[in-house]
């Protein structure tokens, strides 16, 4: 008697998990951003032919440098809303003889981009 009693709690709660676990879409998530959060107007102080340490310095440390090619940075960025629409945005920047050449993704090049510090 004493092993049916327990094999039945044992049984109901096992139910009783595998039935809330289908309900996983009702728990409360935070939405936690990923990576590198820029504005565009972070990346309206770049300028062609600036170095490495002013780059890091105007937009922070990359979130991926390519291993095979340690003249691009990666700046991504991701930031789910909700569980069907997320943000992402990322932006790449490109260096030749460790001075800035170009950039390219989800942000506008800026209007000064081509007119070095220096003049």
């Amino acid at each position: 008697m004493q092993s049916n009693k327990s094999l039945s709690v044992w049984l109901v709660a096992f139910i009783t998990t595998v039935m809330l676990s289908g309900c996983s879409s009702w728990v409360y998530r935070i939405n936690v951003p990923q990576g590198n959060f820029l504005e565009q107007s972070d990346v309206e102080k770049l300028r062609i032919n600036m170095t490495r340490e002013q780059v890091l310095f105007v937009l922070g440390s990359p979130i991926a440098k390519d291993a095979f090619n340690s003249k691009t940075w990666h700046y991504a960025y991701v930031f789910n809303i909700d569980r069907e629409s997320e943000q992402r945005k990322s932006l790449t920047v490109y260096f030749e003889d460790e001075k800035l050449t170009r950039i390219t993704g989800d942000y506008d090049e800026p209007k000064e981009f081509n007119t070095p510090l220096d003049e």
